[in-house]
């Protein structure tokens, strides 16, 4: 597959553009503008990497009022959500990897917690990608494709997505003493409900300690037709402790903990979370809890550049119990005796107890030792950021029916180096050796082991001209290894997928643009993904002449490619807009050759965001949202939309009020009817959103 023309002619015009615009661009006094942060926009554009990494920070996630971790994240040009308005029977797509309506996750998005490893693997119709409350946490970054993963794992196709969870010193401005942040938010519909608490207390200037507890409740939502949308009423109370200390000679040592804890009670619902199976399974009684615990050790000391050392040990729990309401599928039934012979409600005679997988019992445990370091010097002409570790992870899954219980144990060792060479070139290599040994038992009851490796790694190279115009290129390979979920296939557990990507862009920043104390910031990227050897999705192929000669296999190959874009504008006035988009095509071959599109190619879309701010008190928005309508070749179709979400934050900056916020959305102000493409549900309606927080 190659780059569609009409992306390569866009492209070349912009940054054609870009270059003959603004070749006197003011500078430093050196002729390097250096990092630049558009603290006046409502999201910086990383124009100074040449890896696609977005940052969503305090500001803009408070701002969002997200009622799930999803939704902070979709407005990241390439990132795509199934299902994202509720914590379960939801996932992430990026880049036409992750999510899809069946398991929920391809393990090609991999998902962190304050360096903890979340998530879980193949669980059959049930969603639970990000199952944790967005009020945990004040900076989200997503990294996008291959290029910047090898720190994180390998097999990471789609991308990554780090999430850290707030400090006390985030509310005492590392000062000794007590502060109070309560948290109220309202939404008209679904009548949802949040309150968020959260205790910070400094003794010293070198001990802290945080406890955060946020209650968030909804009912049943509705689309924009007034109709019911299934699976989206949810009571979700999660908790955050945290503690941190700091001691030795310049504070270089510190010592910190982490926990966090999310779980649901469901009676009743449905079984398939993505409501792609009506009510065949019935429905289940089902308790959902997720949970890690990160213990740190830091040393950085101020004199020793060679030496920024973080040593984590992290474990991350997932458990989900469910039992079936017996009566609820519309399978279950005596047969009717046609002509002699019974005929079930569903064609075949339904289980007593409902079927093996709705009762299954899930759980996941994930345990991590990683130690980094990050070393800077310079070698003659040339300074490195190296950054270079060793991982050890041990995955637990219980046995469960569609879903092979074993034990997946890793070591892992990295090395990143960020070579800057004088102020223009910018080289960074990087490798990842990893291994795995998975044990586990099979049906029959045989024990089996199977050991792979994997040796991985990319190289992105960025020129930075004077003007504030940089130009970048990458490539990256990685292998996702087997996984316990395929322990029953021994053809699935002796290979391992195997993806390249390839990526070239520009970026451009400034100040003094078009105005005195105005900032611009513009970054594309074209990327071009292959994955092979593929054991996560397979399809019906002919393998005979007679009507039952089809088996199910294991897709050729699925080529993906793209384009990213965003943009940044503010002006010393106040006045702000933001823009990104993400356009992307996929294709999938299977076993015999037949070519289709790939079956989880998100939709084009952009968003445009144009704002107001007035001094530090209040500030007002205007998003809109498209995507462009997407007809694929088995005949399924999503139509376009176009919805406006509006936004006012009113923070006073002195008097009674002070210290208090108040923040009013209206998302989706028109009512406009529409699923997502890729969701599996409807979207909701006009939602108006009432924020109140103070911090005492």
């Amino acid at each position: 597959m190659t780059i569609r023309p009409a992306l390569l002619y866009g492209t070349s015009f912009l940054f054609t553009c870009v270059s003959a615009t603004f070749p006197h661009a003011q500078e430093e006094d050196d002729g390097f503008l250096g990092t630049i942060v558009l603290g006046e926009s409502k999201r910086d554009v990383a124009t100074d990497t040449a890896v696609p990494i977005t940052e969503v920070d305090q500001t803009e996630i408070d701002d969002r009022q997200a009622g799930t971790v999803a939704e902070l994240i979709d407005s990241v040009p390439g990132v795509s959500l199934v299902n994202g308005s509720t914590p379960n029977g939801s996932g992430i797509n990026i880049r036409g990897f992750g999510a899809n309506g069946t398991f929920g996750s391809d393990q090609k998005v991999a998902i962190q917690i304050d360096g903890a490893s979340v998530g879980s693997e193949e669980i059959y119709r049930i969603g639970t990608q990000l199952f944790t409350d967005p009020e945990l946490f004040k900076e989200v970054s997503v990294i996008r494709g291959t290029t910047g993963s090898f720190e994180f794992g390998t097999g990471i196709v789609g991308g990554v997505v780090l999430l850290e969870t707030k400090d006390a010193s985030d509310f005492t401005q590392g000062e000794p003493g007590v502060r109070f942040r309560q948290t109220l938010q309202f939404s008209t519909n679904g009548d949802g409900l949040t309150s968020s608490s959260i205790l910070a207390w400094q003794p010293t200037e070198d001990l802290e300690f945080l406890a955060n507890y946020t209650w968030r409740q909804q009912d049943a939502q509705i689309d924009g037709n007034g109709d019911e949308i299934g699976n989206s009423a949810f009571e979700l109370p999660s908790s955050l402790i945290k503690g941190r200390y700091q001691f030795g000679q310049d504070r270089a040592h510190s010592l910190s903990f982490v926990y966090t804890e999310t779980s649901e009670s469901q009676r009743d619902v449905l079984y398939d979370t993505f409501l792609t199976t009506d009510d065949v399974f019935g429905n289940v009684d089902r308790d959902i809890e997720t949970e890690t615990i990160v213990l740190s050790y830091d040393y950085n000391p101020p004199a020793n550049d060679l030496v920024d050392l973080t040593v984590d040990l992290s474990y991350a729990n997932q458990e989900i119990e469910q039992d079936y309401v017996d009566g609820s599928s519309s399978c279950e039934g005596p047969p009717t005796i046609v002509n002699g012979q019974p005929e079930f409600p569903c064609g075949f005679p339904f289980p007593d107890g409902g079927f093996d997988v709705v009762n299954a019992d899930q759980q996941y445990e994930t345990t991590k030792l990683s130690i980094k370091n990050t070393s800077l010097f310079t070698t003659g002409a040339v300074d490195h950021d190296f950054r270079a570790g060793i991982e050890v992870i041990r995955k637990e899954r219980l046995d469960a029916a569609s879903a092979p219980g074993g034990e997946d144990t890793r070591f892992a060792i990295f090395a990143v180096n960020e070579m800057q060479i004088g102020q223009a070139w910018t080289i960074t290599p990087a490798l990842r050796y990893e291994t795995s040994e998975i044990e586990g038992r099979l049906d029959d009851g045989t024990t089996v082991s199977y050991d792979n490796e994997a040796l991985v790694g990319g190289l992105s190279v960025r020129y930075a001209f004077e003007s504030g115009f940089s130009l970048f290129g990458s490539a990256a390979y990685t292998e996702s290894l087997p996984i316990i979920d395929d322990l029953e296939v021994e053809d699935l557990m002796e290979r391992a997928e195997e993806a390249t990507t390839y990526e070239i862009g520009a970026a451009f920043d400034s100040f003094d643009v078009f105005a005195d104390g105005d900032a611009l910031a513009l970054k594309g990227t074209l990327y071009q993904t292959e994955l092979t050897e593929v054991t996560s999705y397979v399809s019906d192929v002919v393998v005979g002449p007679g009507p039952d000669d089809i088996e199910s296999q294991p897709l050729d190959r699925v080529e993906t490619e793209g384009f990213e874009f965003e943009a940044s504008y503010a002006m010393a006035s106040g006045f702000y807009v933001d823009f990104n988009a993400n356009l992307v095509a996929g294709e999938e071959v299977d076993a015999s050759g037949d070519v289709s599109d790939w079956r989880i190619t998100p939709a084009d879309s952009a968003r445009l965001t144009i704002g107001q701010r007035f001094e530090e008190e209040l500030d007002l928005s205007w998003e809109v949202v498209a995507a462009r309508r997407e007809d694929r070749e088995d005949g399924d179709r999503s139509p376009g939309f176009a919805v406006h979400n509006l936004r006012a934050t009113y923070i006073p900056q002195d008097g009674v009020l002070e210290g208090s916020e108040l923040r009013l959305g209206i998302e989706n102000a028109f009512d406009r009817e529409y699923t997502p493409h890729l969701s599996t549900r409807p979207a909701p309606g006009r939602n108006v959103k009432l924020t109140l927080a103070r911090t005492f």
